[in-house]
């Protein structure tokens, strides 16, 4: 049961919620930690790759652009195909999206 109004939390109580909020923080942290490791693998990896075989980690895929008509009707310009080369990573690296985000989107709106 909580502590009745008017009555102070006891120490106890106190040192609780302090670890707790320090096991968030040091989780908060580790996992930051954790993204920037394997985003910086990942970099290497690209990079390593890269200027041993070009070509090895990127791909060629091929979208469309669309646009909306005033009457809400989208039109996709399927005469006019576009290429975009994408990484195979999971994060954007050297300027290029990510394949399995690229692939989302083979029609895409331009306003």
């Amino acid at each position: 049961m909580g502590p009745l109004p008017g009555k102070p939390l006891s120490s106890d109580t106190l040192e609780g919620v302090a670890r707790i909020v320090t096991l968030v923080k040091w989780t908060v942290v580790a996992a930051l930690v954790m993204l920037g490791l394997v985003y910086a693998i990942e970099d290497l990896r690209i990079r390593h790759a890269a200027s041993a075989s070009p070509g090895s980690q990127t791909e060629t895929l091929t979208f469309y652009y669309s646009t909306r008509l005033k009457n809400g009707r989208v039109q996709v310009y399927y005469d006019q195909p576009q290429t975009e080369v994408c990484v195979r990573a999971l994060f954007p690296h050297v300027g290029r999206r990510p394949c399995w985000y690229a692939r989302r989107e083979p029609v895409r709106l331009v306003s």
